[in-house]
């Protein structure tokens, strides 16, 4: 099993569907930093309660509002004129980059919360459920986020 939160990002991330699985979660109001710290408790056996769901919340929302989203929107709204501009395609990257460093800092900041919480109390309790907004509940995207990370388990499990 991959001991920290972003080797278990990196490694759920790269499997088949889930990057779009994330983004769709993402644009129904998903964070995906917190779904992939979920997956991550999940695979610890860390059972969820309403106070560790705060706690994570808490600490992700305002990096989320304060850093990740204003540099994605930065990113997003230079796709279309960097296609024509190869200057604003080499800033439009480093905000990419960027991007990706505030998600990872996000990252571990969640697991340096969620270290200490005690694992192997919470096998089979569905951290995603609890996590994920109320218009993905059901989700197609949600369901494939979920397996890919079972599977994933199962393949680091050996089973």
């Amino acid at each position: 099993m991959h001991t920290d939160l972003w080797n278990h990002a990196l490694a759920l991330y790269a499997r088949p569907g889930v990057e779009t699985a994330c983004l769709t979660l993402q644009a129904l109001g998903g964070d995906v930093c917190l779904l992939l710290c979920g997956t991550w408790l999940q695979a610890r056996r860390v059972a969820p309660d309403a106070q560790r769901i705060a706690a994570l919340q808490l600490s992700a929302e305002p990096w989320q509002r304060d850093v990740v989203k204003p540099l994605r929107a930065l990113r997003q709204q230079w796709r279309e004129q960097a296609l024509a501009d190869p200057q604003l395609a080499v800033l439009r990257e480093q905000v990419k980059r960027l991007e990706l460093q505030a998600e990872r800092t996000l990252l571990e900041r969640l697991e340096s919360l969620a270290r200490t919480w005690p694992a192997g109390a919470g096998a089979g309790e569905d951290w995603l459920a609890r996590l994920v907004p109320d218009q993905a509940q059901g989700h197609d995207a949600l369901h494939q986020l979920r397996a890919a990370a079972r599977q994933l388990q199962e393949a680091e499990d050996g089973a």
